[in-house]
């Protein structure tokens, strides 16, 4: 990996919430950055109408996008995640699709709510940098 991921002491344990505090990237690294992507499939239709499906249709998505680098979501460093409507129901949702596909290494992450995004039927859409030594 090359990143480290810390959490400090004398702050909340994020982990469960679905983020780490902070990463840090060695010099010389090269990043990849992955543009918005949502819970979409091949043909850019969303795949579902529900919120949960989305979160993890578009993580999937972050991960092909990394593939075409020969780099897997353990290279992600940092997540901009973009939510409609936000509320606390739906960080249950986001948390559990990041501890599925990062388990207890999550990447750092900013939530941001936001009243629409590209098309009316898209509820979730996530940027990505992730890192390789």
């Amino acid at each position: 990996m090359a990143h480290a991921l810390v959490n400090p002491d004398g702050l909340h344990d994020p982990v469960p919430f679905g983020y780490s505090h902070t990463a840090a990237v060695p010099a010389g690294t090269e990043l990849v950055f992955v543009a918005g992507q949502y819970g979409s499939g091949p043909d850019g239709a969303v795949v579902s109408a529900d919120f949960a499906e989305q979160v993890r249709q578009a993580f999937r998505n972050v991960g092909t996008a990394l593939a075409a680098h020969g780099l897997d979501l353990s290279h992600v460093v940092q997540l901009r995640t973009y939510v409609v409507n936000h509320d606390v129901s739906k960080l249950g949702p986001i948390a559990g699709a990041v501890g599925e596909a990062w388990g207890s290494k999550p990447p750092t992450q900013t939530l941001i709510g936001v009243a629409s995004l590209a098309a009316p039927d898209v509820l979730f859409e996530v940027e990505a940098v992730a890192a390789r030594a």
